[in-house]
């Protein structure tokens, strides 16, 4: 039952949302009618996925920082290591504030509180407390955390673009695949997450 309104659910008159092409159908068919795909209720080990790739995520998060993200070898200065957090102290001390806000945020500040968010959602789907806020704050997650990439993004393109043979050359760093890894695991756990489940559970609270 709905904990607000006392209106059966979905998945209490036996109905499942197809994860592949999201329709709706009897989940007794066993297979969309459709795509012909597995139906389930919920998302497969939902909590238990989320759980696994947020630890990766954050086993991943202390090398992304303090390994160097870009290799640069020039003639002038020889070879040059910079991290992610050495990047943006740069950029503050040469007054490009903006960008080295943008940096910290994105890179530094985003990934860490979006695996708090998700360990407090995980929490949040067991005990089913205040599940409209929880769900926004599921919404909010997912879509700001795609923004993590932009350090990703400015690695390949100077990789790709800043080869100028004997005089110069970037390459990346081992916290750039570690960065990435911290992205994509995050994003995954996100994806992974079945927000329904604090709804069932904030009902399971609810019950008499």
């Amino acid at each position: 039952m709905n904990p607000d309104f006392g209106i059966p659910t979905a998945a209490a008159r036996g109905l499942a949302l197809c994860h592949s092409c999201s329709r709706v159908a009897p989940r007794k068919l066993r297979h969309c009618p459709r795509c012909r795909a597995t139906l389930h209720l919920r998302k497969p080990n939902s909590l238990a996925r989320t759980w696994a790739l947020m630890i990766s995520a954050a086993l991943l998060y202390l090398p992304a920082n303090l390994l160097p993200v870009l290799d640069v070898e020039s003639s002038v200065k020889g070879t040059q290591k910079s991290t992610i957090i050495s990047g943006v102290i740069q950029f503050w001390e040469d007054g490009d504030y903006p960008v080295a806000i943008i940096i910290f945020t994105a890179s530094i500040l985003i990934p860490i509180l979006k695996v708090i968010a998700l360990v407090y959602l995980c929490i949040a789907a067991r005990s089913g407390s205040r599940p409209e806020r929880n769900t926004r704050l599921y919404r909010l997650t997912e879509f700001i955390g795609r923004w993590s990439m932009v350090d990703v993004f400015v690695v390949a393109i100077l990789v790709g673009v800043v080869q100028l043979g004997a005089v110069m050359s970037i390459r990346p760093g081992a916290g750039a695949l570690a960065f990435a890894g911290v992205v994509i695991l995050t994003m995954l756990a996100a994806m992974s997450f079945d927000p329904r489940l604090i709804w069932d559970a904030a009902g399971k609270r609810n019950e008499p």
